[in-house]
């Protein structure tokens, strides 16, 4: 507990000193709230009859959580790597659950802060979300979602052994999976190939879920296969990460 807690104050502290990719992490999300609610205010879908802001604030804030959880660890991961504090660590009795787990605790608050910070800038008169009365839902799916997400970015720090390398691979996956798994735009709009399509990427389910928690779109069991959905790819990524996670450069 004492190296889970040392671990944990030490990504804490590195945590608010990078005052840019503090910012960022908060600030990217509401910036594609703030365009494409503008962009689509009072404007319907018409393939359901629900607002598009209905659809992209859900959409919107789930790519943002999983953005944050992926690149948070897989920088860390790197950078620890290739300044040697991984091996130091592991010569010290601290496990990999402790490596894991503090950068889990931050990944959790760091999606709790902007959970509500998207939620009150989208309930603001100008966008005009009214969260549904299964909002409480949205706990223990954002719980799952940067589960899921987490331990994808424990895969690609492991092998990535750059900066430039980590973005790279990070974007390659998380851009292109939120135009697929209807971040920005309405799946229920989308060619039905590419719907279908959307249902091997775990966001995907994060997205649906999400949706129906804070904006009541669909029923209960979107939520449902939505959660069952992440764990099935949490278990993935997971067996995964442990396989291919990297103490030093070369092993």
């Amino acid at each position: 507990m004492s190296a889970y807690a040392a671990l944990a104050a030490a990504g804490y502290r590195a945590q608010i000193r990078d005052k840019s990719t503090l910012f960022f992490t908060f600030a990217f999300p509401l910036l594609f709230l703030v365009v494409f609610g503008l962009i689509f205010r009072g404007q319907d879908v018409e393939e359901s009859g629900l607002s598009y802001l209905s659809y992209t604030a859900a959409g919107v804030l789930s790519w943002g959580v999983a953005n944050a959880a992926v690149f948070g660890i897989a920088f860390t991961l790197m950078q620890w790597r290739n300044d040697d504090i991984l091996r130091l660590i592991r010569m010290s009795p601290a496990p990999l659950s402790a490596v894991i787990g503090s950068r889990y605790v931050l990944a959790l608050v760091v999606g709790a802060v902007q959970s509500l910070l998207f939620v009150g800038v989208a309930m603001l008169p100008v966008f005009g979300l009214r969260p549904a009365s299964g909002w409480p839902l949205l706990i223990p799916v954002l719980l799952l979602g940067v589960t899921t997400f987490l331990l994808l970015g424990v895969i690609i720090g492991s092998f990535a052994d750059t900066p430039e390398s980590v973005a790279a691979v990070a974007n390659f996956l998380m851009l292109p999976m939120a135009f697929l798994s209807g971040s920005f735009f309405p799946l229920d709009s989308m060619p039905s190939w590419l719907q279908h399509v959307s249902v091997v990427l775990p966001l995907r389910y994060l997205n649906d879920a999400v949706s129906h928690a804070i904006a009541g779109r669909g029923g209960p069991s979107d939520v449902w296969v939505g959660c069952a959905g992440l764990v099935v790819f949490a278990l993935v990524f997971g067996a995964v990460a442990v396989k291919t996670f990297r103490w030093t450069r070369s092993s």
